[in-house]
C-alpha cells in the first residue's frame, strides 16, 4: 500500500510539472541541417512553442540578434536578412530548448516538381555511370519530398534536407539534378533543389482545390480524368501535402515536367496550368519564373493521332504568362514507344539554360526553340516565319520532314519544305491555293528541323480546324 501511494504521488508530480512545463520549440522539416537558404533578401524561419515563450535567434553570418514570441497559436517566425551566396554557417534558436541548425548554405533554391517524367531517377535505367560517379558536391543538396495527399493544406511534411552524395542523386529526380548542377557549375554557388513530383499525377492534383471548382469547364475535365492505383486524380490534394507545407521558403523559381496525364483533357490545360501556376506563385508570394518541359512524343495514346499534339499546343500558349519559358524535347526521345524517354540530363541542362538567360541574366546562350510567328502565302506556296530564329535553321539527316500542308477542303498532304534563311517554304504540287500548314503536328512525330543553334523546332499549326476531323494523308 505504501509503495502504491508514493507511486500515485510520482505520478501526480509528474502531471503537475507537465502541465506547467515549457514546450519545446520545433522547426518544420524545411528548416533543418544542411538546408539552402536563398541568397541576398529575407527568409522566414518560423515553428511552434507555448503562446508567448521568448525566442531569440543568432546567425553567424552577421552579428544581428533576432527576437520573436509565440503567438496565441503557439507559433512563431521571424525574417532573416541572407547574403550572397556561400556558407556553411549554423543557426541558434533559443527558446525553452536550443536548437542549433548546423551546415546551413546560402545560395539558390529551385522546386522540381510534375509527374513521372520529373520523378524518373537513375534508378530508373537511366544511363548515365560519369555523373553518378562524380556525383559527391557539397554545394548541391536534396530535399526529397514522399508521395503523400491531404484534403487540406498541411504545415508540415516528412522529409529531411541530405548533401548531394552517389546515393542520393540516383534516388533524386534526374531532370532536377541534372538542372541543379548545371547552375551550380556555371554559377560556382551553392544549389537547394526539392523534389515535390508524383508518376502519373494530373496537373489538377496539385492545383488548390478552390482554383478548379472556380471554373465550370475544369471541374467538368477534372471529373473525366480516369483514376488508376497510385495515381490520385482529386484536384488539390498533392498541392495541400507536397507544395503547400514549402511556402513559407523563399524560392528562386520552379521547374515542371508533366502533362502526360492530361492529354486525355488537352483542351482545359491551359487554363488550368495558367491557375495552378498563379495560385503557387500567390501562395509563395512571390513572382517566381516557371520553366516547363513540353511532353514529348509518343505512340502510346490511342488512336486519336492528334491528342498530345493539342497537348503540346496548349503548353505552348502557357508561354504568355509572364516569367514562363517552355523547353521543346521532341529530339530527346530514345524510344517512341515509351512514355519516359532516358534522355534526362539533356532536359535538365536545357532546362538550366533557360532559367541561366532568363533568371540569372547570362548571356550568349541558345535556350530558345523556334516557335512558329507567322504565315504568308505565296502563290502555290506559303512561307513560315519563326521567333527565336534568328541565326537560320537547319535539317538534320535529310529534306525537311513533318511539314503538312492543306487548301481549303481541309486535307493535309505531306509537304515538300525548304528552308530560306529563317524561314521555311511549304508545298505540294498537287495542292494550287494552300491555306494551312501543319508541323510536327500529332502524337509521335520527330521533326528533323532545327535553330542553327541546335534547338528542336517547336510544333505548331497555322488552322484552327478539329484536328481529329481533318484527314492527313501519308
Amino acid at each position: 500500500m505504501k509503495n502504491y501511494s508514493v507511486a500515485l504521488l510520482l505520478v501526480i508530480f509528474y502531471l503537475f510539472n507537465s502541465l506547467f512545463a515549457e514546450a519545446e520549440v520545433r522547426l518544420p522539416s524545411i528548416i533543418g541541417n544542411h538546408m539552402v537558404l536563398q541568397q541576398k533578401t529575407e527568409v522566414k524561419i518560423w515553428g511552434w512553442c507555448d503562446p508567448g515563450e521568448k525566442i531569440k535567434i543568432r546567425t553567424d553570418w552577421d552579428t544581428t540578434s533576432y527576437a520573436t514570441s509565440g503567438s496565441s497559436g503557439a507559433k512563431w517566425s521571424v525574417q532573416l536578412k541572407t547574403p550572397a551566396a556561400g556558407g556553411p554557417y549554423k543557426i541558434t534558436i533559443a527558446g525553452a530548448n536550443t536548437i542549433i541548425l548546423e551546415d546551413v548554405l546560402i545560395g539558390e533554391v529551385w522546386v522540381c516538381s510534375g509527374q513521372s517524367n520529373m520523378e524518373m531517377n537513375i534508378n530508373w535505367g537511366l544511363n548515365y555511370p560519369e555523373d553518378v560517379t562524380n556525383a559527391t558536391n557539397k554545394s548541391i543538396r536534396f530535399f526529397h519530398i514522399p508521395r503523400v495527399t491531404s484534403d487540406y493544406p498541411q504545415e508540415d511534411i516528412k522529409a529531411k534536407w541530405v548533401v548531394c552524395n552517389r546515393d542520393d542523386m540516383k534516388r533524386f529526380s534526374a531532370v532536377g539534378y541534372f538542372f541543379g548542377s548545371k547552375l551550380q557549375q556555371e554559377m560556382n554557388i551553392p544549389v537547394g533543389l526539392i523534389n515535390s513530383s508524383w508518376g502519373g499525377t494530373p496537373a489538377e492534383t496539385w492545383t488548390p482545390r478552390e482554383e478548379v471548382e472556380k471554373d465550370s469547364t475544369l471541374i467538368t475535365a477534372a471529373k473525366q480524368l480516369t483514376a488508376a492505383p497510385g495515381w490520385p486524380i482529386i484536384p488539390g490534394i498533392a498541392y495541400n501535402a507536397m507544395i503547400y507545407p514549402l511556402t513559407n521558403y523563399k524560392i528562386a523559381g520552379a521547374i515542371w515536367y508533366q502533362g502526360e496525364s492530361n492529354v486525355p483533357t488537352w483542351s482545359t490545360y491551359h487554363p488550368l496550368l495558367n491557375n495552378m501556376i498563379g495560385a503557387w506563385r500567390k501562395a509563395f508570394q512571390k513572382e517566381f519564373p516557371f520553366y516547363f518541359v513540353q511532353i514529348a512524343p509518343f505512340s502510346g495514346y490511342g488512336k486519336d493521332n492528334y491528342r498530345s499534339a493539342l497537348l503540346r499546343e496548349a503548353q505552348t500558349k502557357v508561354l504568355t504568362t509572364a516569367n514562363t519559358g517552355m523547353v521543346v524535347v521532341s529530339d530527346l526521345v530514345d524510344n517512341i514507344a515509351d512514355i519516359h524517354p532516358k534522355l534526362k540530363k539533356e532536359v535538365g541542362v536545357r532546362l538550366a539554360n533557360y532559367a541561366l538567360a532568363e533568371t540569372y541574366g547570362k548571356t550568349e546562350l541558345a535556350y530558345k526553340s523556334p516557335v512558329y510567328k507567322t504565315m504568308k502565302v505565296e502563290k502555290n506556296k506559303i512561307r513560315i516565319s519563326f521567333d527565336y530564329a534568328d541565326k537560320g535553321l537547319l535539317s538534320k539527316g535529310g529534306d525537311v520532314t513533318e511539314f503538312y500542308i492543306a487548301g481549303a477542303n481541309q486535307n493535309f498532304l505531306p509537304a515538300s519544305a525548304k528552308i530560306e534563311d529563317n524561314t521555311v517554304v511549304v508545298f505540294n504540287k498537287d495542292i494550287k491555293d494552300p491555306v494551312a500548314v501543319r508541323f510536327g503536328f500529332n502524337n509521335s512525330a520527330m521533326p528533323n528541323l532545327y535553330s542553327k543553334e541546335g534547338l528542336p523546332v517547336n510544333s505548331f499549326r497555322t488552322d484552327n480546324w478539329p484536328a481529329s476531323g481533318s484527314t492527313v494523308k501519308k
